[in-house]
């Protein structure tokens, strides 16, 4: 196979994993930026190439890809294909893959981390420290939910869902509700957890992660209805997609102090300047970092390079994307 033209659209943590690319003869254009370009700016780089490692702020549609037509790859950074349309692509004859498994573990951590966070108020306590509001030991100072033998409500048990409730039911003696496609009878004899529907899992648990993709099924799944149905002080976690939750809905729940809540994603990213939600105290924010373990991004990477190469010389990807 002849050399391919590639573009790399931000800066990865693992430079290695580009020199990987040039190291198999390719021509490669790599934007030293570890923040996303511009819609322009991510055309103009793409023009001539025939195909892309990009992220997941990277629009790739139907626009991107008319304008770009040389462009018969497209490797995402990301288990999440939200930004690419799919069926354009498939229509078009574009090679979608992305990086399934290799983060299941670190995002499990840090939806757990986010569970302890915002359930034992841990931010609350550092804020309350560093501002010099903390007068001493007090019996009642931040209350907040004990883990063991409460009800975890997971949203999805894909990898990162299963990961989490390994870590909140095998590991902190929390009981388990599950909502999926279909039952996991083996899931459940491991961890003694037991399917629900999305409204008996909101009604039962103290806290609920998500673990869906956002598809249009699945955006907006959790609105004010649902938020409704929580039980008052539940603990709410998205470390899935931002739109997989109504978000003004949330943040009328959090200004009410019917729950609390650890947000990684957001309906639009980055999180504006001054958004409501920075002004409330029973959330933790964080900025899309779930999968940030080193070693990782590290694998997310060489996965996504992975692919790029297997498509560069006409074999089969580990791990394609199709339209489903």
């Amino acid at each position: 196979m002849p050399a391919a033209r590639l573009l790399v659209t931000a800066r990865l943590s693992d430079p290695g994993a580009v020199a990987r690319l040039r190291d198999a003869g390719h021509d490669v254009v790599a934007r030293d930026d570890d923040r996303p370009a511009a819609p322009d700016e991510l055309r103009r780089l793409a023009a001539g190439r025939d195909g892309l490692l990009c992220v997941p702020a990277d629009r790739i549609d139907a626009a991107f890809l008319d304008a770009c037509p040389s462009v018969r790859w497209v490797a995402n950074h990301a288990v999440g294909t939200d930004n690419i349309d799919l069926a354009a692509a498939g229509v078009r004859g574009v090679l979608v893959t992305n990086t399934p498994g290799v983060l299941d573990e670190a995002v499990a951590d840090h939806c757990v981390g986010l569970v302890l966070a915002a359930g034992r108020r841990i931010a609350e306590g550092d804020r309350l420290v560093r501002a010099g509001g903390w007068t001493g030991f007090s019996t009642d100072l931040l209350l907040g939910l004990d883990l063991a033998g409460a009800t975890a409500g997971l949203v999805g048990v894909g990898g990162v869902g299963r990961a989490v409730a390994a870590r909140l039911v095998g590991g902190f003696g929390m009981r388990g509700r599950y909502l999926a496609r279909r039952r996991h009878p083996g899931l459940e004899d491991r961890l003694g957890i037991r399917s629900a529907s999305l409204h008996e899992l909101l009604e039962e648990a103290d806290v609920v992660t998500v673990h869906v993709p956002l598809t249009p099924e699945t955006r907006g799944m959790i609105g004010a209805a649902e938020l409704a149905r929580m039980r008052p002080g539940a603990v709410l976690v998205n470390v899935s997609r931002g739109p997989v939750l109504d978000q003004d809905a949330v943040v009328e729940a959090l200004r009410a102090g019917r729950i609390r809540a650890g947000l990684d994603v957001f309906a639009d990213e980055p999180l504006p300047a001054g958004h409501p939600l920075t002004a409330l105290p029973n959330v933790v924010l964080t900025p899309h970092i779930a999968s940030a373990g080193r070693e990782t991004r590290r694998l997310m990477a060489n996965l996504a390079v992975d692919n790029l190469l297997a498509m560069a010389a006409g074999r089969t990807p580990p791990t394609p994307v199709t339209a489903s």
